[in-house]
């Protein structure tokens, strides 16, 4: 273990409210510059929203600010530009979480199964994600994931295949659990009005529940995070320093316990007020500028 890994995890359970702001910004940086497992890939600039089109100069400017930080990236989608993403970055490096969006438009469904066999095939995908919390949003059928799971399964070879979702669906939903080969979960204490001080408590009681449920199997923290700004959510208060203080608590945990974790997100994302509310637009480590927060 390097000086710094030592360093930092001497962090590893203290009070990190006897930090002032510098000291949490310079741990996070110290943190981030160790490098993290994952990110969740933000592609819209500020001006931006889904269905705009996107570069492939943006894409690239925007996997090399966060190349130094980590060696894996994940991606939503295997349509159109979000595939574009798939390729460039293993251009780039990286290894990738690659997900075909599923809803309940079948033919959409359809093109985006096909797009992420292609790209298994091809080589650009290390993990392939089939949906993300399409149950949550109540899109389909159980079932009916289940054979878009099974149809990937059986269109490409050795890359592990699963679904994202929240981790009490995978406790709530063994058949979906059966079908993958690897779980993978999203856990937001922040969401679930979770108070900044027990959210990392909180996070690995998430965990345990997506573990026993796993039956042995790996599971992948495939989104967490805190926004930095917006309104409270019960007892879940956005600010700069719960920010930095969730991020430290995460990067430690995930280093001491060997948890794969892909962090949301890369960049701040103004679109997403429209579905989140205010704090839809808070979550990247980069801001809507492209700066780095800490």
């Amino acid at each position: 273990m390097s000086f710094r890994n030592e360093k930092l995890l001497s962090l590893l359970g203290s009070n990190l409210d006897n930090l002032s702001t510098n000291e949490l910004k310079e741990n996070a940086s110290n943190l981030l510059k160790d490098q993290i497992h994952g990110i969740c890939f933000s592609l819209y600039e500020d001006d931006q929203k889904p269905g705009d089109f996107v570069s492939d100069e943006q894409i690239i400017r925007r996997l090399n600010i966060i190349k130094p930080y980590t060696s894996w990236v994940r991606t939503f989608s295997s349509k159109d530009d979000h595939g574009r993403i798939a390729k460039l970055a293993k251009k780039l490096g990286f290894k990738t979480l690659v997900g075909a969006w599923l809803s309940n438009d079948k033919n959409q469904n359809s093109e985006e199964v096909d797009a992420l066999i292609d790209l298994s095939n091809h080589g650009f995908v290390d993990i392939a994600a089939v949906g993300n919390e399409v149950i949550y949003r109540e899109e389909l059928e159980e079932d009916e994931l289940i054979d878009y799971i099974n149809q990937v399964k059986s269109n490409i070879a050795n890359i592990p295949i699963g679904y994202v979702d929240a981790y009490y669906e995978f406790r709530d939903r063994p058949k979906i659990t059966e079908a993958c080969d690897v779980i993978l979960a999203n856990c937001y204490p922040f969401w679930e009005g979770c108070a900044a001080e027990y959210s990392l408590l909180y996070m690995k009681d998430m965990f345990r529940e997506a573990s026993k449920a796993a039956n042995g199997k790996k599971v992948i923290i495939t989104e967490t995070g805190w926004p930095s700004d917006g309104s409270d959510l019960w007892g879940a208060h956005p600010s700069y320093e719960n920010y930095l203080k969730y991020f430290i608590n995460t990067q430690l945990w995930s280093k001491d316990e060997d948890i794969d974790i892909f962090y949301f997100s890369s960049f701040d994302e103004s679109w997403k007020i429209d579905s989140e509310g205010d704090v839809g637009a808070y979550w990247g480590l980069w801001n809507k500028n492209e700066e780095l927060k800490f």
